[in-house]
């Protein structure tokens, strides 16, 4: 009996022992298991921020894997190429774009993943809006090649000012040829007032910008030529094109000249027209 109680007493201070270590280890899982919340958390704060940032910024953007496999997209980019939830995992060569002219996306994002040389397009959308397609390698901190980004961002003002840029230069080249043209240049509107008057077209008829601008064009037609000027100025309303021909136009002073006449309409961004633009050559003159 003594022997088993000695027994005993060992085996109860083993269990002691056994006892005073699983509390440490259940300590040291205890602390582990803080941190691993505190990483969990600030993993979760990291990814909300990064989500965050990502759909606050409004530039569309996807992830995709080495396979192109979509991994992940902002709201953004679904306006684009059509991207829902239940993409994601699905290859983007399989998703529908919006784009116009451009079915290199594929092919550019391999390139990207096989050179690590970026890629940038101008590319447009069905709605008539202008992005700076972006092609990035995704890296990771260890500087590990994991896939690629791909990036839209929007430029559809940048567009319509080169745009409207160019049809100023283009304006003011046209304006410097007007004002050097040896031929008179005018513009009228539909109802015949001048708007119009070039510097040539005040040393061929004689009357100065501002005393044409108060002027009808009827008022230099001669009156047996006023019925079938007004009938080609109703083919021009009408958006008809008008063949170069020969008629007569009366200057300062009333002077009867020959001239050689080319008309033509004008159109706004709606396709109407709202003036009509003439070229006139003098091919001589006589006293009416």
């Amino acid at each position: 009996m003594q022997s088993v109680n000695e027994e005993l007493q060992s085996t109860n201070e083993e269990l002691e022992t056994s006892k005073e270590e699983l509390q440490s280890v259940n300590e040291e899982l205890a602390t582990v298991n803080a941190e691993l919340q505190n990483k969990v958390m600030d993993l979760s704060r990291v990814n909300n921020d990064m989500n965050n940032l990502l759909a606050g910024t409004g530039i569309a953007t996807v992830f995709v894997d080495h396979r192109l496999r979509i991994l992940r997209f902002t709201p953004t980019a679904a306006q684009i190429i059509n991207l829902i939830l239940s993409d994601i995992g699905r290859p983007v060569g399989h998703i529908v774009s919006n784009l116009v002219g451009y079915n290199g996306l594929v092919a550019d994002t391999q390139e990207v993943l096989d050179s690590l040389v970026p890629c940038d397009h101008e590319v447009q959308t069905t709605t008539g809006s202008w992005y700076m397609l972006r092609i990035r390698p995704y890296r990771t901190l260890d500087n590990v090649i994991e896939g690629a980004v791909i990036t839209f961002v929007d430029i559809t003002q940048l567009k319509k000012a080169e745009e409207s840029l160019k049809k100023a230069n283009d304006l003011l080249r046209l304006a410097v040829v007007v004002r050097d043209s040896v031929d008179a240049i005018t513009m009228q509107d539909l109802d015949g007032r001048v708007m119009a008057w070039n510097p040539g077209a005040a040393r061929m008829y004689g009357w100065s910008e501002a005393e044409a601008l108060a002027m009808n064009f009827i008022d230099r037609v001669p009156e047996a030529l006023r019925r079938e000027e007004l009938s080609k100025v109703r083919q021009l309303g009408l958006a008809e094109i008008i063949q170069p021909y020969d008629t007569q136009r009366l200057a300062k002073g009333g002077v009867v000249m020959d001239v050689s006449m080319v008309s033509t309409a004008m159109m706004n961004d709606s396709g109407q027209v709202y003036a009509i633009a003439t070229t006139e050559r003098a091919k001589g003159a006589r006293t009416e």
